[in-house]
């Protein structure tokens, strides 16, 4: 049996442990008080907007993965992750050299809304084929 296998006998493990992870790593993110930083401003801008888009797309989509099934599950992801979102910035508000900011929220939000949208294509091409 191989790991891939054993992993899919046991949902539990196979669909919340990255999940768990991945939230893990972003808490693990926002705990650090800084981070290195390109000299130009606009790049160093640039980097972190991406960054919150990507962190905060992947975790949507594992939360919609481990959902699956579920009625209503893409929205159930992006509501859960946008509350995960609004925790984070919170979370940063307590960390010397970082900041909760609005501004953040809205790009984690449109990360999340992004790959959900790609997710929701994937799933009904690979559906239809």
């Amino acid at each position: 049996m191989t790991a891939k296998q054993w992993l899919r006998q046991h949902r539990l493990l196979y669909l919340w442990l990255p999940l768990l992870v991945w939230m893990s790593l972003v808490f693990f993110l926002s705990a650090q008080p800084d981070f290195p930083r390109p000299k130009a401003s606009w790049l160093e801008d640039l980097m972190g907007i991406g960054a919150h888009m990507f962190l905060f797309g992947v975790l949507a989509v594992l939360w919609v993965r481990a959902l699956q099934g579920q009625r209503r599950a893409l929205f159930i992801a992006f509501l859960v992750t946008m509350l995960y979102a609004l925790l984070d910035e919170f979370h940063q508000s307590f960390v010397p050299g970082r900041t909760a900011d609005p501004l953040d929220l809205v790009y984690d939000g449109l990360g999340a809304a992004i790959a959900l949208g790609f997710w929701a294509l994937l799933r009904s091409w690979l559906a239809g084929n």
